[in-house]
């Protein structure tokens, strides 16, 4: 059989590995966008801004309250704990479309309320902190100053709400420093109470 005088087996052979490289890395970046993080739903208690486009009348903050629901103008009240921003964005654009034409609406955070935790017992700074960012057991207690001298580090509780029930995690920091059961570990949930006795 003849090649051209250019024609290089190796060279093609690298291309034709490249080429099977790229397809195969295609879904594993098509998988890693979708794994995203999740979009913020908004809970009791949140401070929101409703913008309205050359509407300033409309526009105003908001707070969510504890029966889940705003008040708006020429709506009254609607639900808006557990609807995402862009959810709740769509359907005040809906409302309002049958009101005014063609509202250009705009939601805002402007504080996340609904997002806490609490630490309480032998640590330095007890209370209540804002869940403003992905956080560990272990952060949440270096948050608040670490452990008092008397902490009983090996026997701290993790109180979480589930379906209704409060369900007791167990967090053992003695086992953790020590490269044990570091599963144990658990990023922390919103209304989540870390009790150091």
């Amino acid at each position: 059989m003849l090649y051209p005088e250019n024609y290089r087996p190796a060279a093609l052979a690298t291309l034709l590995l490249l080429a099977l490289l790229c397809a195969m890395a295609s879904p594993r970046t098509a998988r890693a966008a979708e794994t995203t993080t999740p979009e913020y739903t908004i809970g009791l208690g949140d401070a929101i801004e409703v913008h309205i486009w050359k509407e300033a009348e409309l526009s105003r903050p908001a707070t969510v309250r504890l029966d889940g629901r705003i008040s708006l103008p020429l709506l009254g009240d609607l639900e808006a704990a557990g609807k995402t921003i862009p959810n709740l964005t769509a359907e005040l654009e809906k409302r309002y479309s049958k009101i005014i034409a063609e509202p250009a609406v705009t939601v805002m955070l402007q504080e996340s309320r609904s997002r806490r935790y609490y630490i309480l017992g032998q640590v330095t700074n007890a209370g209540e902190f804002p869940l403003d960012t992905p956080i560990t057991v272990l952060q949440a207690i270096a948050r608040s100053g670490g452990f008092r001298e008397w902490a009983k580090t090996d026997n701290i509780a993790v109180v979480r709400r589930v379906g209704g029930q409060e369900k007791i995690l167990k967090f053992d920091y003695d086992a953790l420093v020590k490269g044990k059961d570091v599963n144990q570990n658990l990023a922390i949930a919103p209304g989540d109470t870390i009790v150091v006795p």
